[in-house]
């Protein structure tokens, strides 16, 4: 094995940077260009088809399946064009990643021919033979029909010759079996809402787009030294390893300079982005070594998550070639940052507007108050739903670190903000306002952007924080589909602009003026909504008993923060929006469950595999190297002479011995519980057992084989360290 590391490394350092050819060409004369866009659709398509997508992306029309062939044609021809032999569904299955069957283009014409046909049935609906994802019960395992549709709004694009077709994916019987499915309804519901509030600041508002900016941070590992830690294979992260002396501390990877293997990737995915119509913007060194990190331009939420998916799987296929592996991750290695993946989240109208920017006139910033208040309403009232929405077994490990927001949802605005809204919740009153107090709520409201203008830092420990024109929903893990927190992010605020609407109209119809109408609502939202708000220091202790004073979910337990989804209030939330059925959301905490278990029992098996088939026989083997050696000393030293050298070599030997008794007793233990949580049938009770009961032997075992790293002889040790790791050569 000690073999094996040091090849690795020897690998590493043969390394060189990868040359990019430069395409020629500047970024605009190729971006898009395997991206079937309204551009190569109004080429491609005859008139009544291309109209017909284009209602359907704008206007959310249905299209006539007399068109779907014409479509299907147009979109066949110029794939064939870029050299597509085949075609596929693309869909969001629970795992949490995506899923594809490719089916050729070419269909024999029974003479010894074929030809390429693609109909607008093929591109509608397909048929998957999809048994094996998870359902949570929703389908048994025999029954393998599940129906994939196409999703016009997110354009079908040429990756690798095949054409990829966004699509959802449901049940025979009707129930999503996707992320895309829930998201898509809660952006329509998020819409019709949201218009409806809009009407009263501006009547020409007619449509309402929720926008999303995902920063996606990763670490890249030689491939040489990856492969040589089966930890990093099989888990994604590492199980074992004692810190390096340098990593972190120093503050100097952050916004450094790229090494140039690191450069020479980043500007190869980002031709083949830029190719596929994913807008990155950003590149730079995080803040822990081998970690970075790439953000897009915002886009449409369900566009902008789509990309998301394809980034990262364009990033592990260019990652290869430059002899690198993409750590997604939201904890890879221990002592040093993990990643997150903040969603910078906004809406906006048809006419231009951000909702959550403040305007020029005092009409404008009421209508920004309006969306903030309500935001925060939703985010306070559901707390513990957004918590679930981005827990997951990565995500525990990096969540409450003196790096990314703790395991308790608030919101951050800011002092000047925070100041505004006190006043304008003491000022107004449930009368009618005198004029003066109409002016000084006028000049009040005016200030925002001043206001805003200089108070617009983030709170990095904040999970939700306000900066100016959107909130940055920082708890998000970097492996996470952006839509587990988008639905119910998206579907709590559209609940409450209905019950916020309602209300309103309720006091207008009392003879109540409207402006005065709303800020009577928006005063009880402010005073309702702030326990949310907090602008302190997320990781300090005080918080998270203040966090419980204020009624907030502190659950810290993964598998127990999943049950907030089956809450009569969660419940309640969906069924309303038409997001989730009783059944959906069922199944889809079921899935959680059974996959929290999985994974936790994979890292199980792989600590037990390493600990006892890699670190135990090589430190036995250097601890009878210790005894063979310390009883040599007795023929070159006298007795007297032997006891003082030997006392720091039989002390040496005895540490070895206390750390691989606890090693083996602790794996032993593991061993056992594993296999009795195996036999639980509930998916729910067997990941609370992984999650108390196994999971914390990790710690254990580790930290007795990281003191025997620190002991063993270095070119003995069979796994590369993290200063191997670490460290891009």
């Amino acid at each position: 094995m000690a073999t094996l590391r040091f090849k690795a490394l020897e690998d590493a350092l043969k390394r060189r940077p990868v040359e990019v050819k430069a395409p020629g060409e500047k970024t605009s004369d190729y971006y898009g260009l395997y991206v079937f866009d309204r551009i190569k659709m109004e080429k491609y398509l005859p008139k009544d088809a291309y109209k017909a997508v284009v209602d359907a992306v704008d206007y959310g029309k249905r299209i006539d399946m007399k068109l779907a062939d014409q479509i299907a044609m147009g979109m066949k021809s110029w794939a064939l064009s870029l050299g597509a032999t085949h075609y596929t569904h693309w869909f969001q299955p629970l795992t949490e990643s995506t899923a594809e069957k490719h089916d050729t283009f070419a269909v024999p014409t029974g003479r010894g021919t074929a030809i390429e046909v693609f109909s607008g049935e093929l591109l509608v609906q397909q048929e998957p033979d999809a048994s094996s994802f998870p359902s949570g019960g929703i389908r048994n395992t025999f029954e393998a029909r599940g129906y994939t549709a196409w999703d016009p709004s997110s354009p079908a694009f040429v990756l690798e010759g095949t054409l990829i077709i966004p699509t959802i994916f449901i049940s025979y019987t009707g129930e999503a079996l996707d992320y895309k499915t829930p998201l898509l309804k809660a952006l329509h519901y998020l819409d019709k809402a949201a218009v409806e509030v809009c009407q009263y600041f501006d009547k020409d508002v007619t449509r309402v787009n929720s926008n999303l900016g995902w920063e996606q941070e990763y670490f890249l590992v030689d491939e040489a030294v990856f492969n040589a830690r089966p930890d990093l294979v099989l888990t994604d992260r590492t199980l074992m390893g004692h810190a390096s002396a340098k990593n972190q501390q120093l503050e100097d990877q952050y916004f450094g300079q790229i090494p140039s293997r690191v450069l020479a990737f980043m500007k190869d995915l980002e031709y083949e982005a830029y190719k596929l119509g994913i807008p990155l913007k950003t590149r730079h060194n995080e803040v822990a070594p081998n970690q970075y990190e790439l953000a897009p331009i915002y886009e449409e939420t369900n566009l902008a998550n789509d990309h998301n998916l394809l980034i990262m799987m364009v990033m592990r296929k260019v990652a290869g070639r430059h002899n690198f592996k993409v750590l997604l991750h939201e904890k890879p290695f221990s002592g040093i940052n993990g990643s997150g993946k903040h969603n910078n989240w906004s809406v906006a109208t048809n006419t231009g507007v951000n909702l959550l920017s403040p305007g020029k006139t005092p009409r404008l910033n009421l209508q920004f108050l309006t969306f903030l208040i309500n935001t925060l309403v939703a985010v306070h009232k559901h707390n513990a739903l957004l918590k679930a929405s981005i827990a997951s077994p990565g995500n525990q490990h990096r969540l409450g670190a003196n790096e990314a927001p703790p395991a308790i949802i608030s919101a951050f605005l800011g002092q000047q903000l925070t100041k505004m809204l006190d006043e304008i919740e003491n000022r107004v009153t449930d009368e009618k306002m005198s004029p003066e107090e109409k002016t000084a709520i006028k000049l009040d409201i005016g200030k925002i952007p001043e206001i805003l203008l200089d108070n617009t830092d983030r709170n990095r420990t904040s999970p939700f924080a306000f900066t100016g024109n959107r909130f940055e929903f920082r708890a998000v893990g970097s492996s996470a589909n952006c839509a587990s927190a988008m639905i119910p992010l998206n579907t709590a605020l559209a609940v409450q602009l209905v019950d916020f609407k309602t209300e309103v109209d309720t006091i207008i119809e009392k003879g109540v003026k409207k402006d005065e109408a709303i800020l009577q609502v928006l005063r009880r939202l402010i005073k309702k909504s702030k326990p949310i708000r907090y602008d302190g220091n997320g990781y300090s202790e005080e918080w998270k008993v203040e966090a419980a004073k204020r009624g907030l979910d502190c659950e810290a337990i993964v598998p127990l923060i999943y049950d907030a989804y089956l809450t009569p209030q969660s419940r309640e939330l969906f069924k309303r929006a038409n997001v989730y059925t009783d059944i959906e959301m069922e199944a889809r905490t079921e899935v959680r469950h059974e996959l929290y278990s999985k994974k936790i029992q994979i890292e199980a098996r792989v600590l037990s595999d390493l600990a006892m088939n890699h670190i135990l026989p090589t430190v036995i083997e250097y601890q009878a190297m210790l005894i063979s050696s310390t009883q040599g000393l007795k023929n070159l030293y006298e007795t007297s002479e032997y006891n003082v050298l030997s006392v720091r070599r039989l002390k040496l030997i005895k540490e070895i011995s206390e750390h691989v008794e606890i090693i083996e007793d602790k794996v032993s233990e593991m061993i056992a519980a594993r296999k009795q949580a195996n036999t639980i049938e509930d998916n729910r009770e067997k990941a609370i057992v992984y999650a108390t009961v196994i999971f914390p032997f990790f710690d254990e075992i580790r930290y007795h084989i990281d003191k025997l790293e620190l002991i063993v002889d270095n070119e003995k040790w069979p796994l590369p360290k993290f200063r191997e790791l670490l460290f891009i050569r």
